[in-house]
């Protein structure tokens, strides 16, 4: 099905990082444990999380929900957004 989005790629690409980096124990999806995680410099676990948020945007495009960490990411086609959903938090990106 694919993700359709209307935004630069690369727009909606840093709002997904900026809060998907938020989700509790998103380093799990790393397989790292949370001093793993805290090891790492800054400009490093910035890159785990561009690549990650990259996989999820495709992702989305053949599962709509997929689960992060402690929180979940969900394609609306309906709407044209991405939900992040991270505890009582939920934070939305435009596709459009």
């Amino acid at each position: 099905m694919g993700v359709k989005y209307g935004r630069e790629y690369t727009d909606i690409l840093l709002d997904l990082m900026k809060h998907t980096e938020s989700i509790k124990e998103i380093y799990d999806c790393f397989d790292m444990s949370k001093q793993e995680w805290g090891a790492l410099a800054g400009q490093e676990r910035l890159e785990c999380i561009r690549t990650f948020a990259d996989d999820v945007f495709y992702g989305l495009g053949a599962e709509p929900v997929i689960e992060v960490g402690r929180g979940t990411v969900q394609y609306d086609s309906s709407r044209h957004l991405i939900q992040i959903h991270s505890g009582q938090v939920t934070s939305i990106v435009h596709l459009v």
